[in-house]
């Protein structure tokens, strides 16, 4: 099959990290380096990979089995406080499949795979090295012992972050190089352009050089997709961050008029609220307030 012409929508089903870790050697690897384990043969683990389980165009990208033990490794270019959900509707879906021909209405309990939740973080939102999401942060109201939790663990892979994993991984330390030198180029060239140099540096330099070689069409047409998507996220993760601080404002605003208090005290409370200057929170009363509704500076309240 000719790559070369790869069109959008079948790119965007498999990413260029979940391409690179789907065979099983260098799963086996990562697995190794993350839990410092000395396993040797890739036969051992058991892809549980949900292909076909999609939430919202969602899918998990690698989860396996191995020595009784399930992982579920995640790539991300933004911080999502919501992944513990989402593995938590994966890993239903595999403990289902897991199941499936045993008794689960038994007497006897059954052995299931401990499991792990592991996120590659690799976006330019500066991070520590290493953070934890938990299922329970979700929960609303956030008192009362929670019946539930899961845990996901971020990893930072980002040059200067986490370089004894890297160093253990040398795939995973490629990977983050590999993303480092097209983020650096997009900022010069064309992005077509710099994946272009991205790639070709990176085979030179023996860098996640098999992989590239074998599958440079595919890398190229990924690397692009992505990261367009990763840049339109952010856009709209901006706007829609505006469009709701603007209705909050409204809201204030609206509120402190029927309650009738004064110009100054509004705008004080847009200031502090808002972390707004005098000026920008006078534009904003000056929008969503009139003169006939907003109260004079001196009206008693």
């Amino acid at each position: 099959m000719n790559s070369v012409s790869l069109p959008v929508n079948r790119i965007y089903k498999d990413r260029l990290y979940k391409m690179i870790f789907n065979d099983k050697s260098e799963l086996l690897k990562l697995y190794n380096a993350i839990n410092g384990t000395n396993y040797e043969d890739p036969e051992m683990l058991t892809i549980t990979t949900l292909e076909n389980a999609i939430y919202m165009t969602m899918k998990n990208d690698l989860s396996f089995i191995i020595d009784m033990r399930l992982a579920l490794y995640e790539q991300q270019s933004m911080v999502n406080p919501n992944l513990p959900l989402r593995f938590l509707m994966y890993i239903a879906d595999i403990y289902s499949a897991y199941v499936k021909d045993m008794n689960i209405y038994s007497s006897k309990k059954l052995q299931i795979p401990l499991p792990s939740f592991v996120i590659f973080y690799n976006g330019v939102q500066a991070q520590p090295d290493k953070t934890e999401f938990l299922l329970s942060e979700l929960f609303h109201p956030t008192s009362g012992e929670p019946a539930l939790e899961l845990k996901a663990v971020m990893l930072n892979i980002n040059k200067g972050h986490n370089q004894e994993l890297l160093n253990a991984c040398h795939t995973l330390r490629d990977y983050s190089e590999y993303v480092a030198r097209i983020r650096t180029y997009s900022g010069e060239l064309p992005l077509a352009d710099a994946v272009e140099k991205a790639i070709t540096e990176c085979i030179h330099e023996n860098i996640l050089r098999d992989f590239l070689l074998k599958n440079r069409a595919e890398a190229k047409a990924m690397s692009i997709y992505e990261y367009d998507e990763a840049k339109t996220m952010r856009m709209f993760q901006k706007e829609w961050y505006e469009e709701g601080r603007h209705a909050g404002i409204q809201a204030t605003i609206e509120t402190c008029l029927e309650f009738n208090l004064s110009s100054d005290a509004i705008l004080q409370k847009l200031m502090t609220k808002f972390q707004l200057s005098e000026s920008q929170a006078q534009e904003y009363l000056d929008k969503y307030g009139t003169s006939e509704t907003a109260p004079s500076p001196n009206k008693d309240s």
